[in-house]
């Protein structure tokens, strides 16, 4: 049986490019301190348009859980 040899990378970076001057977190304090990113696999995000179709959707899942809980008897 054959080995794979390595796969050469090909950066997609061009050599013109100058990070020298760069700043590292510079639009950090845009984003919300209680903001969660999450990423959607694909099969799933296909079902949302926006971001707050996203939230639109947890929401009534929250909604409909806190409803349930209430409903089980303990």
């Amino acid at each position: 049986m054959k080995k794979a040899r390595p796969r050469k990378t090909r950066s997609t970076m061009r050599a013109h490019y100058d990070f020298s001057r760069g700043v590292v977190g510079k639009y950090a304090d845009r984003v919300p301190a209680l903001a969660v990113m999450a990423v959607l696999a694909p099969d799933v995000a296909r079902h949302f348009r926006s971001s707050a179709a996203v939230n639109s959707a947890l929401r009534a899942v929250v909604k409909q859980r806190a409803k349930n809980k209430k409903k089980r008897p303990r």
